[in-house]
């Protein structure tokens, strides 16, 4: 084989990493794509310049070819934009400051294996959220985080030393908390009412599902089905909804924007920014996977990602303020006929494993 084709064929395989996830095979090895959008973006936008550069400006094979990358590359950009300044925001700034209204809200994953919670109790002190939700959180950071609990005295704790321990640390009255293992046994969800100081009743999920991959779950069924049980049961109708966590996904994938449509809940990043939180070690290799979703009912005071704090992931924060008017200026989400059928797939599909389960 000469150089040339070499060349072509290498071009050629670029593509592939936009194609792929537009395939409803839910392998780990075909979901694991929709992750790196960015990366693959910088990737299939080099790879059309080295093609016209190696080639000048083809014809046949490979103007077809420039013609597939260049669309690949608008493809991966028109999937990012709404991550960025350039895009009107999904749910609108706070105008004015109403405390009582207000939910400061931070999300720390904290990798089980790290042995120092110094930096995550620095940002605890500082920050002073209401409500913090700690992942992969064992017996050992339930010890390390114990001090806290005379500020937050509303607490709900599920350690494990399986990845999926979770903690829920309030400032505010948590009502009728539960821990529910809906698909996966040893991978828990938290569920409660957090209670604003106007006493407005704000309905709360935390979510931790296993995310597709050879590891963990060969497919992305499990994740899936997990999102669109919670979609479904929800109603941001009856009153203000937060669901929160590191959800395993990335903001713009199939299934998060079909978990958004289903619930009909607003993302914080839209017209904002990436607030990438994973890996926090790899300036390169960075995509969001810790989410505060809420209903139309809030309007955002705040939203950044904080300091590392020795996990492969970064804290988010937000601070949401309970704005009922606002809901006539948040146009919701909505699912098509199809869109719902789809996800009433999804759930049936991780019923049936649940069923044939011994």
């Amino acid at each position: 084989m000469d150089l040339s084709w070499a060349l072509y064929l290498a071009f050629c395989a670029v593509p592939l990493m936009t194609l792929l996830p537009l395939l409803r095979h839910e392998g780990w090895w075909v979901r694991g794509f929709e992750f790196p959008a960015m990366q693959i973006t910088v990737v299939t936008a080099l790879a059309l310049v080295a093609c016209l550069w190696v080639f000048g400006w083809p014809g046949g094979w490979g103007l077809g070819l420039a013609a597939v990358l260049l669309g690949c590359t608008l493809f991966q950009l028109g999937r990012i934009l709404p991550y960025t300044r350039l895009f009107p925001h999904q749910i609108q700034t706070a105008r004015q400051a109403r405390p009582k209204d207000r939910l400061n809200i931070i999300v720390a994953n904290v990798l089980m294996t790290n042995r120092n919670a110094g930096p995550l109790l620095d940002v605890i002190h500082t920050e002073a959220p209401d409500l913090i939700l700690t992942l992969e959180t064992d017996d050992w950071w339930q010890e390390q985080l114990a001090g806290i609990e005379a500020d937050y005295p509303f607490t709900v704790k599920q350690p494990l030393d399986n990845l999926y321990g979770m903690h829920l640390y309030s400032r505010l009255q948590l009502s009728d908390p539960r821990i529910a293992y809906l698909v996966e046994d040893g991978v828990p969800s938290i569920h409660a009412d957090v209670v604003l100081r106007s006493g407005t009743r704000v309905r709360l999920h935390c979510l931790h599902p296993a995310p597709p991959s050879p590891t963990e779950n060969p497919t992305s069924a499990e994740r899936d089905g997990e999102l669109l049980l919670v979609a479904r049961e929800l109603d941001v109708c009856a009153g203000p909804v937060v669901v929160m966590g590191d959800l395993n996904d990335v903001a713009w994938s199939a299934s998060t924007r079909l978990f958004q449509k289903i619930s009909g809940l607003l993302d914080l990043r839209i017209g904002r920014g990436l607030f990438s939180t994973f890996h926090a070690d790899y300036l390169f290799m960075r995509w969001p996977l810790d989410h505060i979703f809420c209903s139309g009912d809030f309007t955002l005071a705040r939203i950044r990602r904080l300091g590392h704090i020795g996990s492969d992931h970064f804290p988010i924060q937000a601070v949401l303020q309970h704005t009922p008017r606002a809901r006539d200026l948040h146009p919701e989400p909505t699912a098509s006929l199809r869109e719902a059928e789809r996800a009433e797939e999804k759930i049936a599909q991780v019923d049936a494993d649940q069923t044939a389960l011994p």
